[in-house]
Order: C-alpha cells, then sequence, then structure tokens
C-alpha cells in the first residue's frame, strides 16, 4: 500500500509527469514511418492526455527485425544464464523503483483507481519479473539411458522471436505474464499494447533499455486499428504469439498463423465465471468473494464471477448481500486513493455495457441495483456497479461476456442443476464453489470445466499456479513453471559413440 505521504500526492503528480510518445525499436525511440500520431484519452476525465505514433506495418516489420537481430547475434540468449538472471533481477528492480510512475500511468490510461495500480498490479508486475528471473540458472535438459554405443541429449533452445498482444485492463500484469518467462528462456520480444494503454507499455520499454537489456530484446509498436496487430499475427519471422483478449480476436490470431508460418499461438481469451454458492456456504464470504470480485477492476477483468448461481433457499438473503455490497462502493476518480471504482476504459466501451444491461431488463431480467452514470464531478466514463436478478440461462446476459461491473443471478435447486448451469456457456477460464462441505467442494470443482475453480474464495494463487482457460476460454498456461513450455522448443541430439 502507498504511504500517506505518497498517497495524497498522486493527482499533483499526475501534472507533472513525463508521458512516453515514442515507441521502443532496437533499443532506441523511435516514430513511425509516416510521423502519424493518436491521442490517448484518459477516461478519468475524458480529456486527451498525450499522443503516441500510430504505428504501421513497416514499424511492425522494423521491430521484428530488430529482435530477429538481437536473437540471432545471441547477445540475450547467448548469455550465460547467471548474466541473464542478474540482468532480469536488474530490470525487476527498475520496475519496482519506478512503481510509483508506472502505477500512475496505469490509473490514468485505463481508468484504475490508484491504490488497487499501485498495490496489485503492480505487486503482481514485480514479482513475475523476480519469479522468472529465478528460473534462468535452474532449467536444465535431460540425459535419456539409450545404451553404451550411444548418447542421447534433450534440451530445451528458446524459441526465437515472440510477439506479445495485450489488452488494456491489467497492461502491465498481463504483458509480464508473457514477457517475463520468453526473456528467460533467452527469447526476444516485440510487445503491441492495447492501443488504449499504451503508456505504461512505452516507459516499461524505456526501463528495460536502462536496466541493460541489449538491443532489440524488448521492442514495443503501438498504433491503432487492426494494422499493426495483424501484421504481427501474419508476420513469417514471428516464430510464437502470446495474446490475451477477447475470443473473435483470437480466432483471427489462428488465421494469421495458418496464413503464415504456422507459428504457435497462445491464447487466454474472454470468460463468463460462474460463482456457485451452495446451500451451506457461508453467505457473508459468498458475497464479499463474489461482489467483491465482479466490481473489482470495474469488471473489466476476464476472469470477473459475472454470473452468481446461488441455491434457491438462500437467493433472497445472498441477492440482497451483493446489492448492499454495490450501493456502498465508492466510485470517483481514480487517482483518489479512496476510490473503489474507476471509470470504465471508454466512452464506446460503457456504452457496450449499458447496452448489455438493457437488453437483459428487456428480456425480462429485474434490475436490483446500478445500471445508471453517477455524478462524481469530471466528464469520465462512469458506470455505477449493476446487478441484475431473475436472469435465466437462456438470457444473452447470462452467456455473452459484458466485460463490466454488471452481475447476473441465476437460481439453482441442486447440485447437478448448479453444475450443469455452471458448464452452459462457450468459457472455462474460472469459477468458484462456496461450501462448508469438502466433499462437495472436491466433487463440484472437478466438475466444473473451468482452468481454475476457487474454493470459497476467489482470485487467490501466485507465481507457482498456472493460469489459462478450457473450451474457448484459450490454450496453454500463463504463470508457473509451465509458462516456460510455451517460449522453447525441444531438441534432441543423438551422438554415435
Amino acid at each position: 500500500m502507498a504511504d500517506e505521504a505518497t498517497a495524497g500526492s498522486w493527482a499533483a503528480k499526475a501534472q507533472s509527469i513525463t508521458l512516453p510518445q515514442q515507441m521502443i525499436i532496437d533499443g532506441s525511440p523511435a516514430r513511425t514511418s509516416s510521423e502519424e500520431t493518436v491521442n490517448i484519452t484518459s477516461p478519468r476525465d475524458g480529456k486527451i492526455i498525450t499522443t503516441v505514433p500510430k504505428g504501421h506495418p513497416d514499424d511492425v516489420d522494423r521491430a521484428v527485425a530488430a529482435a530477429r537481430r538481437a536473437f540471432t547475434d545471441s547477445s540475450w540468449a547467448g548469455l550465460r544464464p547467471p548474466e541473464r538472471k542478474m540482468l532480469l533481477h536488474r530490470f525487476a528492480d527498475a520496475i519496482e523503483a519506478h512503481r510509483d510512475e508506472l502505477a500512475l500511468l496505469i490509473s490514468l490510461e485505463m481508468g484504475k483507481p490508484i491504490e488497487y495500480a499501485y498495490s496489485i498490479e503492480m505487486r503482481t508486475t514485480i514479482a513475475c519479473y523476480r519469479w522468472y528471473a529465478e528460473w534462468v540458472d535452474k532449467l536444465s535438459g535431460e540425459v535419456p539411458e539409450v545404451g553404451a554405443e550411444a548418447l542421447a541429449l534433450v534440451t530445451r533452445e528458446p524459441i526465437g522471436v515472440v510477439g506479445v498482444v495485450v489488452p488494456w485492463n491489467f497492461p502491465m500484469t498481463l504483458s509480464a505474464w508473457k514477457i517475463a518467462p520468453a526473456l528467460a528462456v533467452g527469447c526476444t520480444v516485440v510487445i503491441r499494447p492495447s492501443d488504449l494503454s499504451p503508456l505504461s507499455a512505452l516507459r516499461l520499454a524505456e526501463l528495460g533499455l536502462q536496466a541493460g537489456l541489449p538491443d532489440g530484446v524488448l521492442n514495443v509498436v503501438t498504433g491503432q486499428g487492426r494494422q499493426t496487430a495483424q501484421r504481427l499475427g501474419l508476420h513469417p519471422d514471428v516464430d510464437t504469439l502470446a495474446f490475451t483478449g477477447s475470443t473473435e480476436v483470437g480466432r483471427a490470431y489462428l488465421r494469421y498463423a495458418a496464413d503464415s508460418n504456422l507459428k504457435r499461438v497462445w491464447l487466454e481469451l474472454g470468460g463468463k465465471s460462474p460463482s456457485i454458492v451452495l446451500p451451506d456456504a457461508d453467505i457473508d464470504a459468498a458475497v464479499a468473494g463474489t461482489a467483491g470480485n465482479i466490481f473489482f477492476n470495474q469488471g473489466e477483468m476476464c476472469t470477473a464471477p459475472s454470473r452468481l448461481l446461488v441455491h434457491r433457499s438462500i437467493r433472497d438473503e445472498v441477492v440482497d448481500g451483493v446489492v448492499r455490497h454495490a450501493e456502498s462502493l465508492r466510485i470517483g476518480d481514480p487517482l483518489d486513493p479512496a476510490t473503489q471504482m474507476g471509470p470504465l476504459v471508454s466512452a464506446s466501451h460503457r456504452e457496450k455495457v449499458e447496452a448489455h444491461t438493457q437488453g437483459a431488463v428487456d428480456a425480462g431480467a429485474v434490475l436490483r441495483t446500478g445500471g445508471d452514470r453517477p455524478d462524481v464531478g469530471l466528464d469520465g466514463f462512469y458506470l455505477r456497479p449493476t446487478v441484475l436478478d431473475r436472469v435465466e440461462p437462456g438470457m444473452a446476459i447470462g452467456r455473452e461476456e459484458v466485460f463490466g461491473p454488471v452481475l447476473s443471478v441465476l437460481t439453482f435447486e441442486d447440485e447437478d442443476q448448479a453444475v450443469a448451469m455452471a458448464n452452459d456457456t462457450e468459457y472455462g477460464l474460472a469459477a468458484a464453489v462456496w461450501t462448508r462441505d469438502v466433499s462437495a467442494a472436491h466433487r463440484v470443482s472437478r466438475k466444473v470445466q473451468a482452468g481454475t475453480v476457487w474454493v470459497n474464495c476467489y482470485e487467490e494463487g501466485d507465481m507457482t499456479v498456472p493460469f489459462g482457460g478450457f473450451k474457448q476460454s484459450g490454450n496453454g498456461r500463463d504463470k508457473s513453471v509451465h509458462a516456460l513450455e510455451k517460449y522453447t522448443e525441444l531438441k534432441t541430439t543423438w551422438i554415435v559413440l
């Protein structure tokens, strides 16, 4: 948590901070060849705060060429593991030294409350880089027993140039989950941040250079629209691509891979996560865990528990508790440390969330609270936390990802129906089960089709556990030692003695 002196000065810091305005390609600040720029609007007040280069496909080509040179000349992959480990720790040191600045950039560009940007996102980001730095000199190969006449070596080789495409909701954490393991094994990286949140990524690359990362190891190309992202997906010299975002765009990257060099594409996609409250649950804990996480980060989380599945016998008590929680939240300026909910990321995104809510009401759902725009004294993109009761499984609001502070309440009669409702979605990213019965907890969690199932908690975990989805929530895993597998190739060397 930021100390009181820091907490009281965020607005003042926002007035004096230097905002990044150039891409980072081959170790240097870079403008796009066309000299075009795009405006960056802060959702805090709807005002333009800076411009960044409007990248073009040829800028992606330059960045990929720089990453390829840095990989081929072994200035990174060729380092002895202790040296690469030292540089990654130095990079983490630089991120930690600029924690205030990066947290402020996150808050300004995407609206995350500053206390959460500082205490949660930056904490997890720093921990990620340090965790993978420690793995650099602990990776080893295999020597299978093949007899006295030959020697077989199985080694993990860095795959090469990695394209990283990340969204705006956790711009530092989600990029760290991909960049850190890729760098740890010796790959080089080209990042394409979201159009809406490029500032923290640009500053991250600057800090990487200051920490001593060789030129071309970490490149950032900004832009607007699909040109640069598409070029990265189609580029024949990108060896693998790691993406977090919507299922629709994930499908596009699979097509890009098929149409180019068959690069591996690792996808962390959308979710419609259920929070299942069984009749014997600790109701206070279930309410706090569900409401606290659907409204955290303005509901702009792929794992958000957007479906509350509650047993009919306790439905009223649980829903009333969630409504009270929603109405107690402090909505306001994300630079105010007391703010619990900031603005949504853009005006257009707020309109989409509002359209989802209205569509649900039109379909018969009951609006218990929220759905309107609060007056916080700023012309930003604010929206009250919303609870929709009496949602039926077939309604769009119960099936489609809203990516906003909107909770859908569905009622079940027994455990089997709860599991069926939980799995009645194209997604399978996360889920929660609330019960005092350990047998029921184990039984239900094994039946729910999701990459992560929390029992009597939500959003718990650390770097040691993998994260990813089933079904159309994606493939592969971020975090943990398993993430290292995405950025390496297994090589067998057979030597006749």
